[in-house]
């Protein structure tokens, strides 16, 4: 029977089958082996449910309905057991979850042409940042999803670790390599030691030499960006004109997260914003905000803000296009600024790396290479941050998207044959 490693990330996700004899990726969304982690439910037909890209294209159409994306970033925390409205259902959050990972399954065991019942399931190091008890819960609410879709034994792998099973195959030589797994919603740092013969190893333990995490990821890069390109221009900063005070920063704050989008859109928050509307110095402004809330513009307001991010990837200056709340509505934004705004977490970045050091007993130039991974790595600023604290080592990369993915099942296969 064949096994599966399951890479549920906070923006896309893949999942791969895995005998005696073969590893491989399963197609999840036609013949692509990614799947934005993203659920709509159209509420003109609550019984199904539609995902990816899919999901995304229903929103953007403007089919009346409940997108939800981002969800990862809130195991481990009450919110997951919220119930939601979606239509005339109520939804807890962790339902939808499993949902998700129930359709991942069914894709791996359409691929393998059989069931699956055992499944390496990626985690990064810190689901939360100093606390054990919701770390360990928000791993306990995954196994518990995972066991509901159908897997009968659940095992789990740091995310870094897993790419670092990965790059391991294609290099000739012992190296100590530091995985930099900079994802969605968490950054994730592994050192391991690995090589050609090593990996013929059945035990790994001590090839195994630290681990660190933080709660910092693209979704972050975004929130900081839609605060500071993008709110100011649906009114954010201006002030209420009887009381002498700055509009509320709640709706704003709401705006810029994935998993709290939709509660601008609920009765009591359209009503507070009209409020706010009638006594605003800036009305124009906070007008669009109105807009935004009412129309349901929310979610595609984060995909332009991420959108524009990504392009900063390539050039220094960019745009966030937002047409679709008003013609010719936009915001210039450039790379200088955004690693301005983004510098609180690159610290944070440059204390997992020097955690991660200190636990293994090395110094920088111990390393002999850094594999980037995860589609934030990608951002300039933080490939920059990570490899100037490592700056004698090789930076080597693999498949951005898909390398934990892979390498989570090339650990089924060892651990489940």
């Amino acid at each position: 029977m064949p096994s599966a490693g399951l890479d549920f990330g906070t923006s896309n996700s893949a999942i791969g089958a895995a005998t005696g004899n073969s590893a491989a990726l399963a197609p999840v969304e036609g013949a692509s082996t990614m799947i934005p982690s993203t659920v709509f439910f159209d509420f003109a037909d609550l019984k199904s449910a539609a995902y990816g890209r899919a999901a995304v294209d229903a929103y953007t159409s403007g089919v009346d309905g409940r997108l939800m994306r981002g969800l990862k970033t809130i195991l481990g925390s009450s919110l997951i057991e919220d119930r939601t409205q979606v239509g005339a259902r109520r939804l807890a959050l962790s339902d939808v979850v499993g949902m998700f990972i129930r359709h991942m399954k069914s894709k791996a065991e359409a691929f393998a042409g059989a069931s699956i019942d055992s499944v390496v399931h990626g985690r990064p190091v810190r689901f939360v940042d100093g606390d054990e008890a919701a770390d360990r819960k928000a791993q306990e609410t995954l196994e518990r999803l995972a066991r509901e879709a159908g897997f009968n034994h659940i095992s789990f792998t740091y995310e870094p670790l897993a790419a670092a099973y990965q790059y391991e195959l294609s290099v000739g030589r012992e190296e100590v390599v530091m995985v930099a797994d900079i994802g969605g919603g968490t950054s994730d740092f592994s050192i391991v030691r690995i090589g050609p013969d090593r990996r013929k190893k059945p035990d790994r333990a001590s090839d195994i030499l630290a681990h660190s995490g933080c709660r910092v990821g693209g979704t972050d890069f975004d929130r900081n960006l839609s605060m500071d390109a993008v709110m100011p221009l649906l009114g954010l900063g201006t002030m209420l004109t009887r009381k002498d005070l700055p509009v509320p920063i709640g709706p704003y704050a709401d705006l810029s997260f994935w998993p709290t989008i939709n509660l601008v859109y609920t009765p009591k928050s359209v009503r507070e914003i009209r409020e706010v509307l009638a006594d605003a110095a800036a009305p124009e402004r906070v007008a669009r905000l109105l807009s935004v809330a009412e129309r349901h513009l929310g979610h595609r307001t984060v995909f332009a803000v991420e959108a524009g991010k990504i392009g900063l990837t390539a050039e220094p200056q960019g745009r966030v296009d937002l047409g679709f709340i008003e013609a010719d509505l936009a915001a210039d934004i450039a790379r200088p600024r955004f690693d301005d705004v983004v510098a609180s977490e690159m610290q944070r970045l440059r204390v997992a790396i020097w955690s991660c050091l200190a636990q293994a007993g090395l110094d920088a130039p111990d390393v002999d290479t850094v594999f980037l991974t995860g589609g934030s790595s990608l951002t300039p600023v933080v490939a920059r941050t990570i490899l100037e604290e490592v700056p004698d080592a090789q930076s080597r990369r693999g498949d951005d998207f898909l390398s934990v993915a892979m390498g989570l099942t090339l650990e089924a296969q060892r651990r489940y044959g």
